[in-house]
């Protein structure tokens, strides 16, 4: 039963994915901007970029193109950059890695803090306590990234910069410190193409796993280090966002007739919160939760360009003003399977914080 639900959600997913991708297609070749004069300068004569279009298969009408471009794909080609002249796919695994991490901190930070101040918010309701959690969630939605990361930049990394607080300003690694992969110190011999390429390289470039898969205690702490101020600054909207519908969840479920039977039985008040209620106003939390992460990957450009952290948002931003098609159309399409991939995560977990759903 639930293999044919993941099957049939797969299939369905298909569409939607093509979708996407024919509309990014045919935005990108709409959009005004030369290609070619974005990728090699202002002063590109006419016969260098009457050249340049036609070897990059500009020249064609655009059903010609995206024809060619799926065909490609479906042979696991996914292009090349115009701008730097390397395979997407490469770019993609050397890429996605930091935003990954980046996204899935920034989201461990906003369930930490988010869901506890929620339930405490609901718990106390119409309290001090409520009304202060309640006026930092709609700060913490209104305050804009860009902002708050130099913020965080200015005060932990100049302000503090003689103090055990201080934290570093930008990238992903302080210099000198070994980041050797585990499959090279595993000794471990990597084919030079292939998913199973592709996976190691992916995972040799996540910082966090690779330090304990080798037990490089030094990368581990230099990258915690690195990753907590872009975290803390990324994560500031989701966690604000988590805390206003964990509260919303459990002054719900605290409402219910079941609530007041527990407590009427002599059920001690910790036990039906964390027992009862808790569980019961999981659902809706959960879908924040995973549209919160898709959201993390699509958005992080801002926290990336600020910290000076090479993932896929501050990529695609830089692709896009280069009209460099075949980045832009990958990475869009990278971010979107994210998307389907958790939103059929979030629908399965339903099946089990709430037996009452059945996934027919």
């Amino acid at each position: 039963m639930m293999f044919q639900y993941i099957l049939r959600r797969l299939i369905t997913s298909i569409p939607v994915l093509f979708g996407i991708l024919l509309v990014t297609f045919a935005l990108g070749r709409l959009i005004p901007g030369d290609p070619c004069r974005a990728i090699l300068g202002e002063k590109a004569t006419e016969e260098v970029c009457a050249r340049f279009i036609q070897e990059k298969g500009l020249n064609e009408p655009i059903l010609t193109q995206f024809g060619i471009y799926v065909s490609d794909m479906a042979r696991g080609n996914l292009g090349e950059s115009f701008r730097l002249g390397m395979p997407v796919t490469r770019l993609l695994i050397e890429r996605l890695p930091t935003t990954f991490e980046l996204s899935l901190a920034a989201l461990l930070i906003s369930m930490l803090f988010g869901v506890p101040l929620g339930i405490i918010s609901a718990v106390k309701h119409n309290s001090w306590l409520d009304v202060v959690t309640m006026i930092w969630a709609n700060i913490g939605v209104s305050m804009p990234v860009f902002w708050l990361g130099l913020m965080l930049a200015y005060v932990f990394s100049l302000l503090l910069k003689d103090t055990p607080f201080w934290l570093p300003p930008s990238g992903r690694v302080s210099p000198g410190i070994p980041d050797d992969t585990f499959y090279a110190v595993w000794g471990w011999v990597v084919p030079e193409t292939g998913l199973w390429s592709a996976f190691l390289n992916f995972t040799g470039r996540l910082n966090i796993l690779n330090s304990l898969l080798t037990q490089n205690w030094e990368l581990l702490k230099d990258s915690i280090k690195h990753l907590i101020l872009p975290a803390l600054a990324l994560g500031t909207i989701p966690m604000a966002i988590i805390a206003r519908m964990s509260r919303s969840a459990m002054l719900d479920v605290l409402g219910q007739d079941y609530i007041r039977t527990a407590r009427a039985k002599g059920l001690r008040w910790s036990s039906v919160i964390i027992k009862h209620a808790f569980r019961n106003s999981l659902l809706p939390v959960v879908t924040v939760i995973g549209l919160s992460f898709g959201g993390l990957l699509g958005g992080a450009v801002l926290t990336e360009t600020i910290f000076g952290l090479s993932g896929v948002g501050r990529t695609l931003y830089e692709a896009i003003t280069a009209r460099d098609y075949g980045i832009v159309q990958a990475f869009t399409l990278a971010i979107a399977v994210v998307f389907v991939v958790v939103n059929l995560l979030v629908d399965i977990s339903y099946a089990y914080l709430d037996p009452r759903i059945r996934l027919n």
